[in-house]
């Protein structure tokens, strides 16, 4: 169970999320005109790992307003997505109808999902940014777990762990945050990783970081099997201001270098 504070925690930040979907909608960041007119959303890394996906059932977890997902239906796979944000899933199923695809999406806190949605799915998917906002990893894989039918996998790209401890404003790699607490974290909110001039009413983000161990461990205590965990030192965001865009979408050290982990992924079966 999630306790009462962690509970007005996901709240608050339900309510910021909420603010930030026509912001989204809206960027140039995500480009949904373009999407509309067959764009691609995800990345390289994520459509060679997760592979082909025609006629298999695939649910999204934590699907924002829905274009990844939306993705994964124009390669062939039946999709289901969740989010919290209704004003999300509005916009993802309208979105679904701009693009003319056949997509179902679910609004519902995470940890309620089972109360939400019944069945199991060949492939259960969620990536980039999403597990920080959940305070109960244990509980988010015994959730994922669950929705993976038997032959099925689940499948995450994200920031890796590590890469979260240091200040990602600094110029410079800079310790800041102790890889091992489990505390919620307080941020100030300055518009939106989509667009910083952005206003808002909410005025802080709130949120937790887990270590690899801790969610590679949730998902074997659930009955999945890992198949494999990857490290990159390269990540599919400016997660650090000096990082060097290759104009490809990917973003490295400079000189070539590469001291830590920016970005994990991992696939896991049942």
């Amino acid at each position: 169970m999630i306790d009462d504070l962690n509970q007005s925690h996901m709240e608050s930040n339900r309510k910021l999320w909420e603010e930030w979907v026509p912001i989204h909608v809206k960027s140039r960041f995500y480009g949904v005109d373009n999407f509309v007119a067959g764009g691609n959303s995800l990345n390289t890394l994520e459509l060679d790992e997760v592979g082909d996906v025609e006629g298999k059932n695939l649910l999204h977890l934590q699907c924002h307003f829905g274009m990844d997902t939306l993705n994964w239906a124009r390669r062939g796979a039946h999709v289901t997505g969740m989010d919290f944000s209704e004003s999300a899933i509005e916009q993802a199923r309208e979105l679904a109808v701009r693009c003319n695809l056949d997509a179902r999406f679910v609004c519902c806190n995470l940890y309620d999902l089972p109360q939400n949605l019944l069945g199991q799915f060949d492939i259960v998917y969620t990536s980039y940014g999403v597990l920080g906002w959940l305070p109960d990893i244990p509980r988010w894989a015994q959730i994922a777990a669950s929705y993976v039918k038997p032959g099925g996998f689940f499948y995450i790209a994200e920031f890796h762990p590590f890469a979260l401890v240091f200040d990602d404003n600094a110029p410079e790699l800079r310790y800041r945050y102790s890889y091992f607490d489990k505390e919620a974290l307080h941020f100030d909110v300055n518009g939106s990783y989509a667009d910083m001039e952005a206003q808002t009413q909410a005025k802080e983000e709130i949120g937790w970081d887990h270590p690899l161990s801790e969610i590679v461990n949730s998902l074997i205590d659930n009955g999945l099997h890992l198949e494999y965990l990857h490290e990159f030192p390269f990540s599919v965001y400016q997660q650090f201001p000096f990082l060097i865009p290759d104009g490809h979408g990917i973003y490295n050290f400079p000189d070539g270098k590469k001291p830590i982990p920016l970005m994990f992924s991992l696939k896991a079966t049942k």
